[in-house]
């Protein structure tokens, strides 16, 4: 056996355990009973110092060496770069750091469960301190040998070749406009009646609902199911992939749109190439690729008018105790499009999400470079709503900085995916929109053209293409936000 065939097997052996880590994974956010938590982060932290220990076998080094010297085809190639970088991201960290921060994390994360609720800021902030000093110790490792920030280390995990000063530019950019075409989206909202969901809608009637959207979407229920969760997820394995979400009671739209999101990143995860399964390279390219594919389905999808078309013919026969006003297409598609200054970000509407984000970015980006503590956190939230949103969140740490579940675990360098993601979903849309008729397929109710479009350009080719290759081969061009912008005048000032 080669160096490249040794490899390849030792990527599927680590495969195989990451596949129980994501189902156990799912398993304690959605079914688990709370006093197993102890035992499970035992297990995980077990498991995951078993991961690290097999990511950092010596001979792993020579057989990158040996395999970086043979004949290999091009896909095989891309196979090996992937699986060199992440064994170079994993090597990096010392075995004690990974067990602790995995302890620490599942203990921040419980705990938080029920302070978030408490508001209890005094109790969350004893565990998160210690989440938020091995994130730095995590940082400063990745950063040294990587030879960049703090910050643009923890970017690599999530977005490969994605740099703080890309970030900085994009995001100033969309500072410079979007505060004032939220405020023009909601004076011309204030002059259209709408009705609001009000009542009860069960959750047994929104969880059928929900899945009778996501069949439209093609979702693969052979490989895949609904949960219900605190937190709404896309979790396990292509071949079994767990998506969540939670259920309000006084109020459908929310929790169906949830749906329609996660089911974005489901079909991604779904519509993978085969052949590469359980290799680096078969896997989903970057986070900010991962949520262009949620958003295209929740936002460029889910909220136009042609889909929601069916949400209001489907929602008018799950819930027939309500006035079928709510569910004409003009009332919902009203609801779905509406722009409101919220504190929550995953409530947040298309047009005011992106400052959700950006605040985000910026508190973690000087969290994480040592700039500012921990206990800096809920004042800068609270200016940062103030300046960006017009809200005060001073005292309200459930819905301020508390609200969120990744920084409970240490996953720093996230938050910037979303709103990359919502630009890659808008410049995709407008590449689809040259060859498909994409609002007379949806309106047919067979998505599959839109569907086909995106397992071409996109999803079967894993992570074998750079992010930057994927978005080149998808629409032509490099990432340009100029197409995100568009999409949301048009949208909110336009129609």
């Amino acid at each position: 056996m080669n160096a490249f065939d040794k490899l390849t097997e030792h990527a599927k052996t680590l495969s195989h355990f990451n596949h129980l880590a994501a189902i156990c994974g799912w398993d304690q956010a959605a079914m688990m009973p709370s006093g197993g938590n102890d035992a499970r982060s035992e297990a995980m932290a077990t498991l995951s110092v078993h991961l690290h220990q097999l990511q950092n076998q010596p001979q792993l080094a020579d057989w990158f060496n040996d395999a970086e010297n043979q004949s290999l085809s091009a896909q095989q190639q891309a196979s090996l770069r992937e699986m060199k970088r992440q064994w170079q991201q994993a090597t990096v960290l010392p075995e004690s750091l990974v067990k602790t921060q995995s302890l620490a994390g599942a203990k921040c994360e419980h705990a938080w469960r029920s302070q978030r609720s408490q508001n209890d800021w005094i109790g969350f902030e004893k565990n998160w301190a210690e989440v938020v000093k091995l994130s730095q110790e995590e940082a400063q490792i990745r950063a040294e040998v990587n030879g960049c920030s703090r910050y643009d280390a923890m970017l690599d995990l999530y977005e490969p070749g994605v740099t703080t000063a890309q970030l900085d530019a994009l995001f100033s950019d969309v500072k410079t406009w979007l505060p004032e075409m939220i405020d023009q989206a909601i004076d011309k909202q204030a002059k259209q009646p709408i009705i609001e969901a009000s009542g009860q809608f069960p959750a047994t009637a929104q969880k059928a609902l929900g899945q009778q959207v996501m069949q439209l979407l093609q979702f693969d229920f052979n490989h895949g199911r609904l949960d219900e969760s605190t937190h709404p997820f896309c979790g396990g394995v292509p071949t079994d992939v767990r998506i969540t979400t939670r259920y309000n009671e006084q109020e459908f739209t929310q929790s169906l749109m949830g749906i329609v999101h996660e089911t974005g990143h489901a079909r991604y995860e779904q519509g993978l190439p085969k052949l590469l399964a359980g290799l680096p390279a078969g896997e989903a390219r970057s986070m900010g690729l991962h949520e262009s594919q949620s958003l295209f389905f929740e936002m460029q999808l889910g909220r136009s008018r042609a889909f929601v078309s069916h949400l209001s013919h489907m929602a008018a026969q799950q819930f027939p105790q309500h006035d079928s006003k709510l569910f004409e297409l003009d009332n919902l598609h009203r609801l779905y499009t509406k722009v409101e200054k919220g504190f929550i970000r995953v409530d947040a509407d298309e047009l005011t999400y992106p400052a959700h984000v950006i605040l985000r970015f910026e508190i973690e980006r000087d969290l994480i470079n040592g700039q500012i503590s921990h206990r800096d956190v809920p004042e800068l939230w609270h200016q940062k709503m103030q300046q960006y949103l017009g809200l005060s969140t001073a005292g309200n740490y459930q819905n301020g900085c508390m609200q969120d579940i990744h920084w409970t675990d240490g996953t720093f360098g996230y938050f910037p995916s979303y709103t990359l993601g919502a630009m890659y979903a808008a410049q995709f849309m407008a590449a689809m929109r040259q060859t498909v008729d994409v609002d007379n397929v949806v309106t047919s109710g067979d998505l599959t053209p839109i569907f086909s479009w995106l397992e071409e350009k996109i999803w079967r080719h894993g992570s074998t293409l750079t992010t930057d290759e994927l978005v080149r081969h998808a629409s032509g061009e490099a990432l340009n936000a100029k197409h995100f912008k568009r999409h949301l005048s048009e949208r909110y000032l336009v129609k």
